[in-house]
């Protein structure tokens, strides 16, 4: 039974009512781990000797296959026209903005995004990412550094209506690319928390609603998007973008928390190209992991 209800919840996770608590969004933020069951679950059909329970586990090893059994198989080969992107929050708290600059200059990417930057450590990112990346801008807590030129930036409306204090965790601008132009979209969206009343996440969907509306709009067909999104591709919370931005199609790169990674909430979507691979990179001072991504532009 316990195998059954395991593949249950994999195939069927969207079925989970979201009320009350967010149960449903609560479930698809680490819905991968479901798979560990399997382990204790073959081990007891062992011990019993029950074919039938050992079937039954076929049950979530194939719902588990088809949702993540993807994401393990090697990168696909990139196109002629691809970038590599890192994203990280490099948290508020970081001693070492140095030390983290370098190592995701190190990645060699085309672009990088930031997060939770703030004064001092913003102008020593800046000095610091000066030499391989002499085109950049921030607004608000967000930044975008590239060795592209940049057009077109602007400050984007992400702001949950309740929030009255100063708040801009998001910006759109054009990457002048050697294969054309992209809209490159760096997001910061409002934190989740898990408490006695399940998962409240009433601010990050707002937010993330208000995201989709601007990519949605957005008249270049490729996008980019590159974010703390405190969420994962499967969490419904995220669907105003997952359903509009195609997340990685290879890879796990587990980025939250540094210490011991349970979930990707930094992700890297995107429309008119394709993700083709996703990993995390070393440690830095944050409390993230930061991630690099390969897109072939399409």
């Amino acid at each position: 039974m316990c195998a059954v209800v395991t593949g249950a919840l994999l195939a069927f996770h969207r079925a989970v009512p979201n009320t009350p608590g967010r149960l449903g969004s609560l479930l698809e933020a680490f819905l991968p781990w479901l798979g560990l069951l399997v382990v204790p679950l073959f081990g007891l059909a062992l011990l019993r000797r029950s074919a039938v329970a050992l079937l039954a586990l076929l049950l979530p090893v194939a719902a588990w296959t088809q949702l993540f059994g993807g994401l393990l198989l090697p990168g696909t080969a990139s196109g002629p026209h691809h970038l590599v992107v890192v994203q990280h929050n490099v948290s508020d708290e970081n001693t070492d903005p140095a030390g983290t600059a370098r190592a995701l200059a190190d990645a060699g990417p085309d672009l990088v995004a930031l997060e939770e930057l703030v004064p001092p450590a913003l102008s020593v990112y800046r000095r610091t990412l000066a030499a391989d990346y002499p085109y950049h801008a921030v607004r608000g807590t967000v930044g975008l550094w590239s060795k592209h030129p940049l057009t077109g930036v602007r400050a984007l409306d992400i702001k949950p209506e309740d929030i009255t204090e100063p708040w801009n965790r998001g910006l759109r601008a054009v990457v002048r690319t050697p294969y054309g132009e992209v809209a490159a979209y760096v997001a910061h969206l409002p934190s989740i928390r898990v408490g006695a009343g399940g998962l409240a996440s009433a601010r990050r969907d707002e937010s993330a609603r208000l995201l989709g509306r601007a990519v949605a709009a957005e008249r270049l067909d490729r996008v980019v998007l590159m974010g703390d999104l405190n969420g994962t591709a499967d969490d419904r919370g995220l669907a105003p973008l997952t359903s509009r931005l195609d997340p990685a199609r290879r890879g796990f790169a587990l980025s939250f928390p540094a210490a011991l990674p349970l979930a990707r909430i930094d992700q890297v979507m995107a429309r008119s190209a394709s993700v083709d691979h996703i990993r995390a990179l070393p440690a830095t001072g944050s409390d993230h992991l930061p991630v690099a991504a390969r897109v072939t532009l399409r």
